[in-house]
């Protein structure tokens, strides 16, 4: 399961990647926001994220005018590494490299196609492990300091 989430200026872009979703047969919870007026989006970034820390959902999409505020609430979430990838080569690499569990992008930043080349590149990107597995070990103990 996918878990989804936007704020008003990622939401035509998570609406057009649910639409791909469907075609792929790729199951998703869609967190909202469901229409393209004004709302916050740390508290659908978060919603999201939490669905993914708790293993709820494996992975998830976000999406906001950029990708870089709601990654940045995301990542605020223990256990998430959240990643803005705006083209498929980092998007790839933020799966084999940073075992990113959740993407995010930006409504105002990557259209329709691409965004769906950097989705469809990045869910089927697996994590390489070995080094990387120990630099991911070494973020995710930065969660435990004080």
């Amino acid at each position: 399961m996918i878990a989804l989430a936007s704020d008003h200026g990622g939401y035509e872009l998570k609406e057009h990647i649910k639409k791909y979703l469907d075609r792929e047969g790729l199951p998703y919870k869609d967190f909202g926001t469901f229409g393209s007026e004004s709302v916050d989006y740390p508290s659908f970034g978060e919603a999201a994220a939490r669905a993914v820390a708790s293993g709820e959902c494996e992975r998830g999409l976000l999406f906001c005018g950029t990708g870089i505020g709601i990654s940045i609430a995301a990542n605020k979430v223990r256990g998430i590494r959240a990643a803005v990838c705006s083209e498929p080569y980092s998007a790839e690499m933020s799966r084999r490299h940073n075992n990113a569990n959740i993407l995010a992008l930006g409504g105002r930043v990557v259209g329709p196609g691409l965004a769906e080349q950097i989705v469809q590149i990045w869910l089927h990107t697996e994590f390489e492990g070995g080094r990387h597995a120990r630099r991911v070990g070494l973020i995710d103990d930065i969660e435990s300091r004080p």
